[in-house]
């Protein structure tokens, strides 16, 4: 099953996106710019071989809930978010509004 739903963070929405999968959940919040995402999430591949993509993206383990996700610190990030002052350790939602 997967759900889309709005999210709205200080008045900015962001979609937030969540697939049941077998044993497993996929879960991303996007924004127009960017996105966070459960640990599936293949940090260094964005950041090595599509690099000319300039993903801003960063990565939380851990998380089984888009509501987690949120509050979860970043446990990796992209080298274009980190051009945006996104860093390791960040709060997902906090990550979220410096990618609006």
């Amino acid at each position: 099953m997967m759900n889309l739903t709005p999210i709205v963070i200080e008045g900015h929405t962001f979609l937030s996106i969540s697939v049941k999968l077998p044993k497993t959940n996929l879960l991303v919040v996007s924004s127009d710019k960017g996105y966070i995402m459960c640990g599936a999430l293949d940090v260094a591949l964005l950041n090595d071989k599509l690099k000319d993509r300039k993903i801003i993206a960063g990565r939380a383990t851990g998380v089984k809930t888009i509501e987690q996700l949120l509050e979860a610190p970043l446990e990796s990030v992209t080298y274009e978010a980190e051009a945006l002052g996104i860093h390791k350790g960040m709060i997902g939602k906090v990550a979220l509004l410096k990618m609006i």
